[in-house]
């Protein structure tokens, strides 16, 4: 069993109306430890995605060709910290996704590329009260799904629900990186907005394999 390019551009989709569906809630997350703008961004961006999916004349030929429209779209519409975390964490994934169709393993090496350009980017680790609290754990379950001999599907559901717990563990962390860190102890009891979108987008990739 596989995903392949419908799978890709389905789990684009699904994130845009994901996050249009839940853009409030991401201001809120964002406005009680940050500046309020994540939600609206990311929502901004994945809007200009879907139109530049439907504006293209042919469709993608890889899965990387998708992921590499998303990473380039985030970059230059989202602002804040969002826009180059995500777009880093997408253009790392596209580049190891060259191929019209991918295995457990492939799945492992997109999760597992995406968390790399993130720590990257963002210079942050596990503990930290960030989106690498959400993403570091999918990693961890994908490739522990892969090993059990598990379907690209399952290995997307192990990772969405390992980024689920890994979100909630963000509550009572206080934030040692990005704006949040200016708070401090203040930040303690507040689900991060990074991990929380992370959760979903990650949600959406398993829905769409499963589907």
């Amino acid at each position: 069993m596989s995903v392949d390019v419908a799978w890709a551009i389905d789990w684009v989709r699904r994130s845009a109306q994901t996050i249009a569906e839940h853009r409030d809630e991401l201001i809120e997350l964002d406005r009680q430890i940050g500046d309020g703008d994540h939600g609206e961004n990311l929502d901004r961006g994945f809007r200009a995605v879907v139109a530049k999916l439907d504006a293209l004349e042919e469709p993608p030929a890889e899965i990387g060709d998708v992921l590499k429209l998303v990473a380039t779209t985030l970059m230059s519409t989202v602002g804040g910290a969002a826009g180059p975390l995500y777009g880093t964490a997408y253009l790392r994934a596209a580049k190891v996704t060259a191929a019209a169709e991918l295995d457990s393993a492939g799945v492992v090496a997109l999760i597992e590329a995406a968390l790399e350009g993130i720590v990257a980017r963002g210079k942050a680790t596990t503990g930290e009260k960030t989106m690498v609290d959400a993403w570091s754990p999918a990693a961890e379950a994908a490739v522990a799904a892969a090993d059990a001999g598990g379907t690209p599907a399952d290995v997307l559901a192990a990772a969405a629900k390992a980024a689920t717990a890994g979100a909630e563990s963000t509550v009572p962390l206080a934030a040692t990186k990005g704006r949040a860190s200016y708070l401090g102890e203040r930040s303690i009891g507040h689900l991060d907005p990074g991990a929380r979108s992370s959760e979903l987008l990650l949600a959406d990739a398993a829905a769409a394999a499963a589907a």
